[in-house]
């Protein structure tokens, strides 16, 4: 068989995208542990927990929403929170699509539904044409590892004592934090988006309801930050 022939040849087997996914389900298990921990925390119930990773499967969109929720936002305000924080899937499922044989419409829509930031990365430096098997296959390890896992993380808590349950909603925040300093250590640009988000969200919560404050910041941080870029990519670049 020739090179070229080896870097077309399409990774179509389930088999492949079940191996290539293994990866990502250990990976999920702590995260996904934690966001049904702090589901039993804010207040949900094991069938709404495991309901938002079973139709949602956003892990940021969901911490975000657990937030929101124990501070009262109403549902409207999440929902376009998450669509705003989620808006980059849709580019990342055209960017599978144009890497993906063709295949019927349903299909499509199936694996696109199960892109994460971790099945684009794996998916999309995979030589060759992917198929909708090989998708799936990596798609059904992440999502049966995040569902699974919020469940247990939820039953988990209801094992707790009260007082440690009680102690968890840091635990929130913590985690945001946790997840924000090694950007910010390493880009400006990560440092300035985070501040200006917590300004505007200060600012805007004097004036409107938490849940469009939070709205608010977030895209008027991103579209000050596209303002600028140039000197704060210059200031990396020294």
């Amino acid at each position: 068989m020739e090179l070229h022939d080896t870097i077309t040849e399409p990774a179509t087997t389930f088999s492949h995208g079940v191996k290539a996914g293994v990866s990502i389900a250990l990976g999920y298990m702590p995260i996904a542990l934690a966001f049904g921990l702090l589901g039993k925390n804010t207040g949900l119930s094991l069938i709404q927990t495991m309901g938002m990773s079973i139709f949602v499967f956003a892990g940021a969109s969901q911490f975000m929403a657990l937030g929101m929720i124990g501070l009262g936002v109403g549902v409207i305000e999440i929902v376009f929170s998450t669509f705003i924080v989620n808006i980059r899937h849709m580019l990342m499922s055209m960017t599978i699509h144009e890497k993906a044989l063709p295949e019927p419409l349903y299909r499509r829509l199936i694996y696109a539904f199960g892109i994460t930031d971790e099945v684009f990365a794996v998916s999309a430096v995979r030589e060759g044409r992917l198929s909708s098997p090989f998708l799936f296959g990596v798609a059904g390890m992440a999502y049966s590892s995040w569902v699974l896992n919020s469940g247990l993380g939820f039953v988990a808590g209801s094992l707790l004592p009260e007082a440690v349950q009680a102690g968890m909603s840091i635990a929130l925040y913590a985690m945001f934090i946790g997840l924000l300093i090694p950007s910010v250590r390493k880009h400006r640009r990560a440092l300035f988006l985070a501040l200006t988000a917590g300004g505007l969200n200060y600012g805007f919560g004097q004036i409107m309801a938490s849940g469009w404050a939070i709205i608010g910041a977030t895209v008027g941080a991103v579209l000050l930050m596209e303002l600028f870029q140039p000197k704060l990519q210059a200031g990396e670049d020294v």
